[in-house]
């Protein structure tokens, strides 16, 4: 595994791009996946060197709903689009990973015709079929769209609802990958349970750490670092197993800046990007994007936008906020031992806290604080490497 070091910028294709949720028009050849050509430079300007992409391929609507998982979405472009799009990753350095849903496929998906699914809906939703993953035509189907798609250029996979496959499943269709790509990664979307487990049992790469994600915005918005406390206690733990992958924004989550506002959000971000694991900055995030998901087939369309044609056409408003996480990358970048290093609490209180994150040859401290104004600071060797303060 080569990418552990990568920040991702995590995008979410059909809804960046402007495509139809709902009510999609077949005959689409818009070539949308282009448009995430303008957004390439920004990306390595903003200090992150991967492209986390939603669902990309054929699918009947939110992309979740897989179809073909041959086939490039209609509503995004072509074969010939996506192997542009690797193109100009390639020529910029960055990684690049794919939304792998193998879990579950739209209930027309020709798997439910061929009995290789449809006997449950997933967790209530009549339109996913979930695919049969003891039979051993599931498991060859899957190892050949990942191994078709690596061979296209890209560097790993994310694995959608890895936690309702079972660990068997992905153990083997991961070894037989692993025998023709061996620096392939594969991140595990796990939302409860035992992390490091579920990660291990299925010889995951990377796992999604909700449990953090959670404590990260809940203590700032109660002003109650005990809570980060506990949860720290944790990731160390799944941190020595497994590598967790950090985030305070996906694209099933309310967004970091409507959670807890501007100011604090910045502390989240330099929380995430000095503690252990393979951050993820979720698009418009670093403009401090606002958007809280509601109910119904629309629930998500709020922290799913379209981006402006250019970063050029952003709003202003955002661009301090770009200024604090270009920032807080850079000493990501320049500390690559924190993927890998392990944290302590070395104060706290309800408003405060301070963590050491170290190795056997390094350590820098964080200190943040609630009290008016809100900040933080993040400091080694007596020098200070980042400061901010809100207003």
């Amino acid at each position: 595994m080569t990418t552990g070091n990568t920040i991702w910028w995590h995008v979410y294709p059909l809804g960046a791009t402007g495509a139809p949720i709902r009510n999609r028009v077949e005959a689409d050849a818009d070539h949308r996946l282009r448009k995430l050509g303008p957004w390439l430079d920004y990306l390595i300007e903003l200090g992150c060197n991967g492209l986390l992409l939603g669902p990309v391929f054929e699918s009947v609507g939110h992309g979740y709903d897989t179809l073909d998982h041959y086939a490039i979405d209609a509503r995004l472009g072509t074969g010939e689009d996506f192997d542009w799009l690797i193109q100009e990753c390639t020529a910029r350095g960055i990684n690049v990973m794919l939304d792998g849903v193998f879990n579950h496929v739209a209930r027309t998906h020709p798997a439910v015709q061929q009995g290789l699914a449809g006997d449950t809906d997933w967790e209530g939703h009549g339109e996913l079929a979930t695919l049969h993953h003891d039979e051993p035509q599931v498991r060859e189907m899957v190892t050949d769209i990942m191994c078709h798609w690596l061979r296209r250029g890209i560097a790993g996979w994310r694995l959608d609802v890895a936690y309702s496959v079972p660990s068997d499943f992905w153990a083997d269709v991961l070894a037989r990958v692993r025998e023709q790509f061996p620096d392939a990664m594969f991140l595990g979307e796990v939302i409860h349970g035992d992390y490091a487990g579920i990660a291990t049992a299925g010889t995951m790469d990377s796992v999604t750490q909700y449990e953090l994600w959670k404590a990260i915005w809940s203590s700032l918005h109660d002003a109650n670092f005990f809570e980060l406390d506990h949860a720290l206690g944790r990731h160390r733990e799944i941190a020595q197993r497994v590598l967790p992958n950090t985030f305070v924004g996906n694209h099933d989550v309310d967004r970091i800046a409507s959670k807890i506002g501007q100011d604090k959000a910045i502390i989240a971000t330099a929380l995430l990007l000095t503690l252990p694991g393979m951050p993820s900055i979720y698009y418009g995030d670093e403009q401090g994007f606002v958007g809280l998901r509601t109910e119904g087939f629309e629930a998500d369309d709020a922290v799913r936008p379209e981006l402006p044609p250019t970063p050029e056409e952003l709003s202003a408003l955002g661009g301090w906020i770009f200024a604090e996480h270009q920032a807080l990358i850079g000493v990501r970048r320049r500390h690559p031992w924190l993927t890998r290093a392990s944290v302590d609490v070395v104060d706290l209180s309800n408003e405060t806290i301070s963590l050491r994150c170290f190795d056997d040859e390094h350590e820098l401290y964080v200190d943040a604080w609630l009290t008016s104004p809100v900040g933080v600071r993040v400091h080694a060797g007596g020098e200070t490497l980042y400061e901010f303060s809100g207003s």
